[in-house]
């Protein structure tokens, strides 16, 4: 995610209430003309920071999203098909969904009843039990006006515009707007039709397939995403001019930059094609058929990888300099290598998502004529020892720490800095290209991270991972590394503009 709880406690809550849930014998809560053979979804996928999120018993192959937003009442009617195979004998299962009334639920052609527990988890139960490695398909129509709710970082779910509405956050959104299995390790490809207002557009990830327009209302379609972790969905409503080019390798770029923004945008974003090369010579080729950005006129204060597509704040481009801009810019494209197409595991491993997106930002910096890594790991490394800067674990943070900028971006930034040291450019290189190239379209781990890091440089890094990633302490690699650069420098001031809130 770009730089920039009563939720924790709803979880808590939440698993209470399933552990009840799961504890009615298969006979009472299991479906219908099910056998012992059946038996309940898991209510969570049992990540090591957020056990509840996604469900157990299934994966969805493909989401089908027909969305009509009416900016005037902020009121949505959804109906959403998804395509799941089941993993085991399911005799009921679950989606993540919240604060949407939901008015019909079909699976496989059959009226289902469910319920909901903790007003996040939809707990369903289908007429006929899901047999193991089967295809299954669930229909539902739900309408209301969705809302946000507390994230990690900020704010996610629906951001209310003065004309329309965006759907952003991290780790929390998808549910907000639709039934899901929210968790990163259930990717899946989405199509997703708009349909809004004439005159409003509806932008969303991928390519723009299709748009009509019937009775004053007109239907945006869009497509070829890929593969998808949940929260990197979005949608957004509103008055957009929309800017469209190719680069010279074929792929469509689409801007949508909310009128309100004027021009204040296109300098940075007129560089994305430039950086998406920068970022394709260092970590391979660009990983999906379409790119853009969204910027919106409203304080969502943030940007966000959503996938083919970051969503910007505004205010990015309206109160920082060049190289500021330059670098949130490179940073959310970074993500679609790092975030996107390779997803975490575990929210445990963010780590793996905003490290080397931030030392994207350096490796441009460095290319540009300011401080390359080696200089901004020096400057980094003069922190004293007993400075807050090393307090937490970059690798294990902690949930209300998930995005700590200096633990999580800068510390993990420095991770890879180090590692480049200790393995030489080459290797390192090596590394990242081939961690991207065998994880591409799936999810990855720290442990597997370090495993691939130790067979291509042919010995042991668990000395350099361990002091980096697993302690709370200046490492010792920085000792004869330090030193103070001039607060004048490239490097002391974007460092000081990047931590910046907006």
């Amino acid at each position: 995610m770009g730089r920039g709880n009563a939720w924790t406690l709803w979880r808590t809550t939440v698993s209470v209430l399933m552990i009840g849930v799961l504890a009615l014998p298969v006979a009472m809560a299991g479906a219908r003309g099910a056998t012992d053979d059946f038996s309940p979804g898991a209510p969570g996928l049992g990540d090591s920071y957020y056990p509840w999120y996604g469900n157990g018993g299934y994966q969805v192959e493909h989401y089908y999203l027909n969305i009509r937003y009416d900016p005037a009442t902020d009121r949505l009617a959804g109906r959403a098909r998804l395509s799941a195979t089941a993993t085991k004998n399911l005799s009921r299962f679950n989606l993540d969904f919240v604060g949407l009334n939901l008015r019909s639920l079909v699976v496989n052609g059959e009226d289902a009843s469910w319920t909901r527990v903790g007003g996040h988890e939809l707990v369903i139960t289908p007429e006929r039990g899901l047999r193991q490695g089967r295809d299954f398909e669930v229909v539902a129509r739900y309408d209301g006006v969705p809302r946000r709710v507390a994230g990690a970082l900020a704010q996610g779910g629906a951001f209310h515009t003065d004309d329309g509405v965006l759907f952003a956050g991290q780790p929390e959104v998808a549910a907000t707007w639709f039934p899901v299995n929210d968790h990163p390790r259930d990717k899946a490809t989405y199509r997703i039709h708009l349909t809004v207002p004439a005159g409003l557009e509806a932008i969303s990830n991928g390519r723009l397939v299709e748009k009509s327009s019937s009775d004053g209302w007109s239907t945006w379609t869009w497509s070829g995403a890929g593969e998808m972790a949940s929260y990197l969905a979005t949608a957004a409503i509103g008055n957009f001019d929309i800017r469209r080019r190719t680069t010279s390798d074929g792929i469509p770029i689409l801007d949508a930059v909310d009128v309100k923004v004027g021009h204040k945008a296109d300098r940075a974003l007129g560089l994305e094609e430039e950086m998406v090369d920068f970022l394709g010579d260092r970590f391979g080729p660009y990983p999906f058929e379409s790119l853009g950005g969204i910027v919106e006129h409203h304080k969502i204060g943030f940007a966000l990888e959503t996938q083919t597509r970051p969503v910007y704040d505004y205010r990015i481009f309206t109160l920082f300099d060049d190289a500021i801009e330059d670098s949130f810019v490179v940073h959310e494209l970074a993500h679609m290598w790092w975030g996107d197409s390779v997803a975490l595991h575990d929210w445990r491993d963010i780590w793996l998502n905003e490290g080397p997106a931030t030392y994207a930002e350096w490796l441009w910096f460095g290319k540009h004529g300011l401080d390359p890594p080696r200089k901004v790991f020096k400057s980094l490394c003069a922190e004293p020892a007993d400075s807050k800067f090393w307090d937490l674990k970059t690798g294990n943070p902690g949930p209300e720490n998930l995005f700590d900028y200096e633990a999580i971006y800068l510390r993990g930034a420095m991770t890879l800095q180090a590692l480049r040291r200790a393995v030489g450019p080459g290797d390192f290189f090596a590394i990242l290209r081939t961690w991207l190239r065998e994880n591409r379209d799936g999810t990855g781990t720290t442990a597997k991270f370090i495993a691939l890091s130790e067979q291509i440089a042919g010995r042991s890094l668990s000395g350099l991972f361990d002091r980096w990633l697993f302690s709370a302490a200046r490492p010792a690699d920085c000792n004869g590394v330090a030193g103070r650069v001039s607060r004048d420098s490239s490097t002391s001031k974007i460092l000081r503009m990047s931590q910046a809130k907006l």
